[in-house]
């Protein structure tokens, strides 16, 4: 499964603590991501794996303050090919 994720903190001066604490969660989570220009790709094989560090991240994101998290997930099997498209 992968997730492709964009967070948006909300009325913060300095957005990057909020984005980075969501990069930070997947690394310490051992998921396997990918940081784009507009959104960061996160993937594992199990689907519970990427929906709990993604529920963990948010929260650890909200810390800073208020955020928006947007998120589209596929279960399809060929990540690698999506991620060309990136």
């Amino acid at each position: 499964m992968m997730a492709q994720v964009s967070l948006y903190p909300l009325a913060q001066e300095d957005l990057n603590p909020a984005i980075e604490e969501v990069w930070k969660t997947f690394k310490e989570r051992g998921l396997q991501y990918r940081i784009t220009p507009m959104s960061t790709c996160v993937w594992a094989e199990e689907d519970g794996r990427v929906f709990s560090a993604l529920e963990e991240a948010f929260a650890r994101a909200r810390a800073h303050g208020s955020a928006v998290m947007v998120m589209t997930v596929t279960s399809g099997g060929k990540v690698k090919a999506l991620l060309e498209y990136l």
